[in-house]
């Protein structure tokens, strides 16, 4: 397993990798990076796969482009493109997890000529919308329901990252706690937020390392951030609604490729996106299984590695 910077189209992107075989591409999530991938690095090498796992546009060793309007899915989805390139092959199966599940499902539906099969974790595929921009509809719900604010919507401000940025290790701690399977239900985030009462005020402040992050790996995550703050990260959020605007040509289209799911059952996210593990039955013609697993959180590759491991491995057989 190495490490290394490779150049792409107006981008260095550094990624953790092994193997020799087909490319596996695997994209992390938020707040997370390449390293979050390692067993899987490994598992995939060991099964006769090239497995690639970049830090993505805006995180940890890759450039950080200063403009918000750069981390847009059509900017994300040609990364992957070009990483692929850059790699030497023309085609590769394309893994995500979190914010990287949805860059996954739309290097399939964009690029299902690069993009041989596709699978994600915790974010299932959410097709776009006909009535409007997410946002508002997100912000609309939220308030019929009397939830408070979505974390999303929250992550629109443009100084949302300033509170992070001000403590990187407490602000990681809290949000790998809050969205671990091991977290005791009533201290598990929701996603919501009260009024006047931001994401980390509302995680409790006796949060501490999940059960499998040791104090070595979370260091690694601190000293990335510490180093390149959260904007980048946070500019994904804000580009949701320019998203909307700039893929009207993809209403509509299903992904064909072979495509797989799993998501855990305690994981927070499906209190907000648990709707479309259902519905995406109907957008994936080709989804070869859908997994929940039992007591696991958000951090599923992290939390469960050698679930995900045997299910991704299977998975890259049946092809």
């Amino acid at each position: 397993m190495q490490t290394r910077p490779i150049t792409t189209h107006g981008l260095t992107q550094q990624v953790l990798e092994a193997g020799q075989g087909p490319l596996v591409l695997l994209l992390h999530g938020f707040p997370e990076l390449g390293i979050s991938w390692r067993a899987q690095v490994q598992a995939l090498a060991e099964a006769g796969y090239h497995a690639v796992a970049p830090d993505m546009r805006g995180y940890g060793g890759t450039d950080k482009p200063a403009d918000q309007e750069d981390h847009t899915l059509l900017h994300l989805v040609g990364d992957m493109v070009d990483l692929v390139r850059a790699l030497g092959v023309t085609e590769a199966v394309v893994v995500g997890h979190d914010w990287g599940s949805a860059v996954a499902w739309h290097c399939a539906l964009m690029r299902p000529d690069v993009f041989r099969a596709v699978a994600g974790l915790s974010v299932p595929f959410q097709p776009r919308r006909p009535k409007g921009p997410p946002t508002a509809a997100m912000a609309a719900i939220s308030k019929r329901a009397g939830l408070g604010d979505l974390y999303i919507n929250r992550f629109q401000s443009p100084e949302a990252h300033v509170e992070l940025d001000a403590d990187p290790a407490t602000a990681l701690r809290k949000m790998f706690w809050a969205y671990d399977g091991a977290t005791a239900p009533a201290d598990q985030s929701t996603g919501f937020m009260p009024e006047g009462v931001s994401l980390l005020d509302s995680i409790s402040d006796q949060a501490a390392l999940p059960p499998w992050m040791n104090p070595a790996h979370f260091n690694e995550y601190v000293a990335a951030f510490a180093a390149s703050g959260f904007k980048g990260p946070l500019d994904w959020y804000r580009c949701l609604d320019r998203n909307w605007a700039l893929t009207a040509f993809l209403q509509g289209r299903k992904i064909r490729q072979p495509a797989f799911f799993m998501v855990g059952d305690r994981d927070p996210v499906r209190h907000y996106a648990g709707p479309h593990e259902t519905a995406q039955q109907e957008w994936l013609t080709d989804l070869r299984g859908q997994v929940v697993l039992p007591g696991a959180g958000h951090w599923l590759q992290q939390e469960r590695a050698n679930e995900v491991n045997a299910a991704l491995v299977e998975f890259m057989r049946g092809l």
